[in-house]
């Protein structure tokens, strides 16, 4: 998991690298990249590509490509950290919709919990950045914009893992992961028609570069899944954000003030506060079982 928070940061660098380029187009070679590994994994598996669930697939990657869109927008746009809080917000999405969508409840302290990574976004946007290379972030109203666009990416994100979780044990874990580019592939394709630059130079190796760092993270999580317990693992992806203000510090000179730190701070706490409390909750729930299994 480490390793793969990393190599997930390494993505996050080279589409802010790739800031010049539109977003859809470089979420059309990242697809090109992930259809052709993945589809070459369910071969190696053995695994029919295209599933049975094809309603609840198709919403998974139409709202998967929306969030991806919205995301690598707010990376162009925005600095690294801040990108990355706004997405961040995403488990919360998650849990909330969830409520209608899977019908899990909320309890009375998650929604706190809630508030102060909401909160701790709102500090981020008003402490800014100091210094940065995108020059759209330097506008107050073009970062507020962006910043709502990264917090609507973290909302589809959330509707898309809710689309994940009613997939769960109807579908093999890869055909979900392949009918992410299969959906985001033509629809950055239909978008390239009307927006296009021929990538020069070193941009070609940026682009290699994500769809390999893509990749590279996707295995390395979910093998981590596979080798150790969800409530001691996921709490690591929020490593992230330390990589980022790391990477944006060194290669993009981004500095934030007192007000932003904290708000990041508050978004990791109420996140990490949510996942413990869960996770306490969950183990509570699974050794009261079998003692209520031996009464019955």
């Amino acid at each position: 998991m480490l390793l793969s928070t990393l190599l997930f940061a390494g993505m996050n660098a080279c589409v802010k690298q790739l800031h010049h380029l539109p977003a859809l187009e470089i979420i059309f070679f990242r697809s090109i990249f992930s259809i052709v590994a993945s589809y070459v994994a369910l071969r190696q598996l053995g695994v029919a590509p295209f599933g049975n669930n094809y309603r609840l697939l198709i919403s998974r990657g139409s709202t998967g490509a929306l969030a991806l869109v919205c995301y690598f927008l707010a990376l162009q746009n925005l600095p690294l950290a801040t990108a990355v809080t706004a997405q961040y917000l995403a488990p919360i999405f998650t849990a909330v919709m969830g409520i209608w969508l899977v019908r899990e409840p909320v309890r009375g302290w998650q929604w706190l919990f809630f508030a102060l990574s909401f909160g701790g976004v709102v500090l981020v946007q008003q402490g800014g950045p100091v210094s940065t290379v995108a020059d759209t972030a330097g506008s107050d109203a073009a970062g507020l914009a962006f910043l709502g666009v990264g917090v609507l990416g973290a909302l589809l994100s959330g509707l898309s893992y809710n689309a994940i979780r009613k997939l769960r044990g109807r579908e093999h874990p890869m055909v979900i992961v392949f009918y992410f580019p299969l959906i985001s592939l033509p629809l950055a394709a239909v978008g390239c028609l009307f927006q296009w630059q021929t990538p020069q130079g070193f941009d070609w190796l940026w682009l290699l570069a994500c769809g390999a760092f893509t990749q590279g993270a996707q295995i390395t999580m979910t093998r981590a899944y596979q080798l150790e317990r969800l409530s001691r693992v996921a709490p690591l992806n929020y490593l992230g954000l330390f990589y980022a203000l790391a990477l944006g510090y060194v290669f993009f000179a981004e500095v934030f003030g007192p007000l932003a730190y904290g708000g990041m701070a508050l978004v990791l706490l109420g996140v990490g506060l949510n996942a413990w409390y869960t996770s306490r909750i969950d183990a509570r729930a699974a050794a009261l079982k079998p003692a209520e299994e031996v009464v019955a």
